[in-house]
C-alpha cells in the first residue's frame, strides 16, 4: 500500500482528522540513515505527524520544520514537509540501542530525554511562525499534543506509531491528528474522549492493517465521519550537487581556497537523505571563480 493521508471532518465540521499510513516512508528513512530500531520508531512518529502537519497549510509553497532537541542519547530530530505532504527527516545519532522501556516497547522517551519541541511554519510572511514547548512526556505524540494546546490553543489528540520486524524493519507505520473545532458541543467533547479511552495504541490499530481511513472510523465513525480526500505522501529530498555548491560558494573565496589547497576532492552530505556530492579540485576552481564575483 501506497503511503497517503486521508483528510476528514466529523459531527458536522465540528471536528476536523487527519490520518496517515507512512511505513513507506519510514522505512525509506531507516534505510537512507541506518537507524536503529528506538531511532527508527523516534523519526518515524515525527515523520509521520510532519506530513499530516503539513497538509494544514494552505499554500504551495508553505513549508513546516518540526525539530526536538533533547537530553537523551538520539540528541535530536529534524523533520520538514510540505503542504503537498513530501516529508524528510534524520536523527541525529541514528545508531543509538536502548533496552525495551517498562512496557516492553522501544524506549523512545529514553532515547530523546528531557528537551524542547520546535514547530516553524515558514508562510510567506516576512518571518516565519515559531512556535516552541517543552517535552511533556517525549513520546512525541502526547507532546505534540500539548503543543497544539499551548502555542496554537486547539485541543487535539495525537497517536504516532511506528512497528518493527524481527529483523528490523518497519512493519507498520502511521498516526492521526483530530483536532476540536472552536464551536464543538459538550457532547461531541464527552463522546471523542470515550472513543479515544478505547484505543490502547496506534500500533494495535494498524497492527490489524488498518487503513487511515478505518483508523478515523473507529473513532469517530458515531460521530458522522467524512472522509474529504486522499493525499498522496512521500520522503522527498530537494538537494542537488548544484545547491550544494552555491552552499560552498557562499562560505567565501578563502575558505574555498583552503580546501583547494588541501590539494583532496572535498566530500559533501545532506543531514536528510544521506547523498555525497563529490567535488573535485577542478570543481572547487570553478567555484572560487564564482565566489569572487
Amino acid at each position: 500500500m501506497a503511503d497517503y493521508i486521508v483528510r476528514a471532518t466529523a459531527a458536522q465540521g465540528q471536528i476536523r482528522a487527519f490520518a496517515i499510513t507512512s511505513r513507506g516512508i519510514v522505512e525509506y528513512a531507516r534505510k537512507r540513515h541506518n537507524t536503529s530500531p528506538v531511532a527508527t520508531a523516534a523519526l518515524g512518529r515525527l515523520l509521520s505527524a510532519g506530513a499530516m502537519m503539513g497538509v494544514m497549510m494552505k499554500g504551495e509553497k508553505d513549508f513546516l520544520t518540526l525539530q526536538i532537541k533533547g537530553t537523551g542519547p538520539i540528541g535530536g530530530i529534524t523533520v520538514t514537509a510540505d503542504s503537498r505532504a513530501r516529508v524528510k527527516g534524520y536523527v541525529h545519532h541514528p545508531d543509538v540501542m536502548l533496552g525495551a522501556n517498562e512496557k516492553g516497547k522501544l524506549d523512545v522517551a529514553g532515547a530523546v530525554g528531557e528537551g524542547m519541541l520546535s514547530v516553524i511554519k515558514d508562510l510567506g510572511m516576512k518571518e516565519p511562525y515559531v512556535g516552541q514547548t517543552e517535552l511533556q512526556t517525549s513520546e512525541i505524540a502526547e507532546d505534540l499534543t500539548y503543543y497544539f494546546a499551548t502555542s496554537e490553543q486547539i485541543p487535539s489528540a495525537v497517536g504516532l506509531g511506528v512497528l518493527m520486524e524481527k529483523n528490523n524493519t518497519v512493519k507498520q507505520a502511521g498516526g492521526f491528528i483530530i483536532q476540536l473545532m472552536p464551536f464543538v458541543e459538550d457532547r461531541i467533547v464527552t463522546c471523542l474522549e470515550e472513543r479515544l479511552a478505547q484505543v490502547t495504541s496506534v500500533t494495535a490499530l494498524l497492527d490489524k492493517g488498518m487503513t487511515p481511513e478505518a483508523v478515523l472510523e473507529e473513532i469517530l465513525g458515531e460521530l458522522e465521519l467524512e472522509i474529504n480526500d486522499r493525499i498522496p505522501a512521500e520522503f522527498a529530498c530537494d538537494c542537488s550537487k548544484e545547491r550544494v555548491a552555491r552552499a560552498i560558494v557562499s562560505i567565501g573565496s578563502k575558505d574555498i581556497r583552503e580546501m583547494i589547497k588541501e590539494g583532496k576532492p572535498v566530500e559533501a552530505n545532506c543531514h536528510f537523505c544521506s547523498k555525497n556530492y563529490v567535488f573535485s579540485i577542478e570543481d572547487l576552481k570553478k567555484l572560487l571563480q564564482q565566489a569572487k564575483r
